[in-house]
């Protein structure tokens, strides 16, 4: 029954991020939703009690998605030197936003519609606390206070990633974006090196 429940969920949040990919926040109905996901109205009420629920709990998973590549990037990472570590996680964090450029643009779109500044917020302290225990781990050290590094970090990722999701066909320009982004960390943390 519960492994039932799961697999519903998950078809609900799945066909959530397809609907709102396809036919944008304005059109997106718990109806069309459920037909996606293959389930009745019911059921999906079942769930999430309405429209803005369920939205919230789709934009909730694709930022956990991100955040649990950072996890496992930060627990691979511990106590590896600095530069390393840094280009191993902008890749890790390029690689699950840009999993599927579609959706995660699509989400942008109803994030402050949904009060995903907050779930954004939350998020981001988890990212942040992960981050600054990794780099407390390496053996090399910054220069000035790590919190500030890692805000500035993540400010940069958050950022230029939204912006590149944002243009027509992302995809073309990823790679040479990733570059960019690696070689700004990597300079940045060049510079803050003790």
């Amino acid at each position: 029954m519960q492994a039932r429940s799961t697999a519903s969920v998950e078809a609900i949040l799945q066909a959530t991020a397809q609907v709102l990919e396809e036919c944008g926040k304005q059109k997106l109905t718990t109806t069309r939703v459920a037909a996606r996901a293959g389930v009745s109205v019911g059921t999906l009420y079942q769930y999430f009690p309405n429209k803005s629920s369920l939205l919230q709990a789709a934009l909730r998973q694709h930022l956990q998605g991100v955040a649990d590549a950072v996890e496992r990037v930060c627990e691979e990472q511990k106590g590896c030197p600095l530069r390393p570590m840094m280009e191993r996680l902008i890749h890790g964090f390029l690689d699950a936003k840009l999993a599927d450029t579609r959706y995660s643009a699509a989400f942008y779109s109803v994030s402050t519609d949904v009060d995903g500044s907050r779930i954004a917020e939350e998020m981001s302290r988890l990212n942040t606390e992960r981050i600054r225990v990794l780099l407390e781990s390496s053996p090399e050290k910054l220069a000035g206070p790590v919190k500030v590094f890692v805000f500035t970090l993540l400010g940069m990722l958050a950022g230029v990633s939204r912006k590149l999701l944002e243009t027509p066909q992302p995809e073309r320009h990823a790679a040479a974006v990733r570059k960019e982004m690696v070689a700004m960390a990597v300079g940045y943390l060049e510079m803050s090196r003790g």
